[in-house]
């Protein structure tokens, strides 16, 4: 007769941003029950516990607002079936695997005087979510030509021992000159001096952006998923859950 052994202990990356809300970034942390995001103007990043139950997702809701769509990053559970799935698309986790990191003598510290540029940048590049205060979740680097801001890269979520590199974008008319390679490395030099592991995510879609992280020295940890979904206008208790798919 086989034995099933006790469920192996979740890798800190496996929730990174309830990892990061309990830990190094505790003070961004809004809590209803077990339920933690980030102040809507620093990240959307909001984090479930592992194994969420009906009561979390009574609380998911009205910490976000009846109705209201809410972005399940990471999660690769069960929705309940009177929410309303929105968008899921594939993603890829990606850890140091060997990068050269090193400092850039052309990068720049950006901080919030500098975020209506970075917004603006973000705005026409779509690297992903970039706040107005998303500056203040880590280091940001950005390159500079004739006094406009042309390329940038930064840190995000904050697992303990780990931190995410994140809104990496170059500006199109500056594509092609390995702004964003060197910004990463630089990011990422930053990450290691303090004792951390640099990680990023990406949309699995993205398989330019991929080769660029794996030419680096980034390899594949696991498969994601973004997903959003709209909160009922009312919740009841018993709910079933339906699978994500």
């Amino acid at each position: 007769m086989s034995v099933i052994g006790p469920r192996p202990p979740a890798h800190v990356l496996d929730n990174p941003a309830l990892a990061s809300l309990t830990g190094p970034h505790a003070h961004f942390a809004e809590r209803r029950g077990r339920v933690l995001r980030y102040p809507v103007d620093v990240s959307p990043w909001l984090a479930l516990p592992d194994e969420p139950e009906a009561r979390d997702w009574a609380d998911l809701a009205a910490l976000a607002g009846a109705g209201a769509e809410v972005p399940l990053n990471g999660y690769c559970g069960d929705v309940p079936e009177d929410w309303e799935i929105t968008f899921h698309v594939g993603g890829v986790q990606l850890v140091d695997d060997g990068l050269a990191a090193a400092p850039d003598a052309e990068a720049v510290r950006l901080g919030p005087p500098d975020v209506p540029e970075m917004l603006d940048l973000v705005g026409r590049t779509q690297p992903g979510p970039f706040l107005p205060r998303t500056v203040e979740m880590g280091t940001y680097l950005g390159i500079r030509r004739e006094g406009a801001l042309v390329a940038m890269a930064g840190e995000r979520l904050r697992p303990p021992g780990w931190t995410e590199i994140s809104a990496v974008c170059t500006d199109p008319a500056a594509r092609g000159q390995g702004l964003a390679g060197r910004l990463i490395l630089a990011v990422a030099h930053g990450i290691r001096e303090r004792g951390d592991t640099p990680f990023l995510h990406t949309s699995a879609r993205n398989t330019n952006a991929i080769r660029l992280y794996e030419s680096l020295g980034f390899r594949l940890r696991r498969t994601t998923s973004f997903l959003a979904a709209k909160a009922p206008q009312r919740l009841t208790d018993g709910r079933a859950a339906v699978p994500v798919g």
